[in-house]
């Protein structure tokens, strides 16, 4: 991986994104048959939050441990970027002590001043722009369940948001197609619509049904992301129509997968039908986090 950060998908080349997969899966099997990778030993990835998560820090604390590392949880509240002090001079400092930075936050820009200023690896654990550690981890599980990328239909119904974004980038990169259903309003950003646009690979629709026409993979993420929550009430009523339930499987391929990032408000975004008949997939999308943030850390902090 010759990137020195991960701060969206767009920055990897397909090679790159295909490299992070082919080290989870290598050390997701080697770790259930007892192998050990103390790959990190010595090193410490400092986690900066100003949203709060589940799967982000404990998929990270946990890999951390498992590669030999230590990992540091550092909330907004408990450091100076919480207070105002600029992520340029946060950057500088933390590249004295860590040797990664992991931030989960609202502003891209953030994630991004970081890598520019500081010296040492930014990992970008979400923000309101990206998530690319969860795509990596749904590439992973899409991959697993079918073998392959290349040639399948990825439909997303719901929020054009972070999720929606770095699907795009990161399936379309990887040989895969991609139909976005989603209200008017509440389209992806901008500049991926048109980047998606000119590989060919990219459907905008507002109807669930026309996406999940024959797709492979099916999914879905909550109407009001964390930061939204004043939103609710508006967001639901925006979204009726877009649910993931047994009528919109009917329009995917008989053997289609769902998946989804986490947490699930279910008979929301997606019944709870569906939610238990895939439960196994989806859960296993959540335990991918670890294996593919852990390929991360290796190839972005390793010798």
């Amino acid at each position: 991986m010759n990137n020195k950060h991960l701060l969206k998908l767009a920055d990897l080349s397909a090679e790159e994104i295909t490299e992070i997969l082919d080290l989870a899966d290598k050390l997701k099997y080697e770790r259930k048959n007892g192998v050990e990778h103390k790959l990190l030993k010595d090193k410490t990835l400092g986690m900066i939050f100003s949203k709060s998560s589940t799967r982000t820090r404990v998929s990270f604390e946990t890999g951390m441990y498992q590669l030999g590392g230590t990992a540091l949880f550092l909330s907004s509240n408990d450091i100076q970027l919480g207070r105002g002090e600029p992520v340029a001079d946060t950057a500088r400092v933390l590249s004295r002590y860590l040797d990664g930075i992991m931030i989960r936050t609202f502003a891209q820009s953030d994630a991004e001043d970081l890598a520019k200023y500081g010296s040492i690896p930014v990992i970008n654990g979400l923000t309101d722009y990206a998530h690319p550690c969860q795509v990596l981890a749904d590439l992973m599980t899409i991959r697993e369940y079918k073998k392959t990328l290349g040639g399948l239909k990825l439909a997303f119904i719901g929020d054009g948001n972070n999720m929606a974004n770095s699907l795009i980038v990161g399936c379309i990169k990887l040989g895969m197609t991609v139909a976005i259903a989603c209200p008017e309003e509440y389209k992806p950003d901008a500049d991926i619509i048109a980047w998606g646009g000119e590989t060919g690979k990219l459907t905008i629709t507002t109807s669930p049904e026309e996406a999940a026409k024959d797709a492979d993979v099916l999914y879905t993420d909550v109407w009001a992301s964390m930061g939204q929550e004043r939103e609710k009430a508006e967001r639901e009523k925006a979204f009726a129509g877009y649910q993931i339930n047994d009528a919109l499987m009917a329009h995917t391929k008989p053997d289609a997968i769902v998946l989804h990032c986490l947490p699930a408000h279910r008979e929301e975004e997606i019944s709870t039908a569906v939610f238990e008949n895939h439960a196994d997939e989806i859960f296993e999308e959540a335990e991918n986090r670890l294996h593919a943030q852990k390929a991360v850390l290796v190839l972005l902090m390793g010798a």
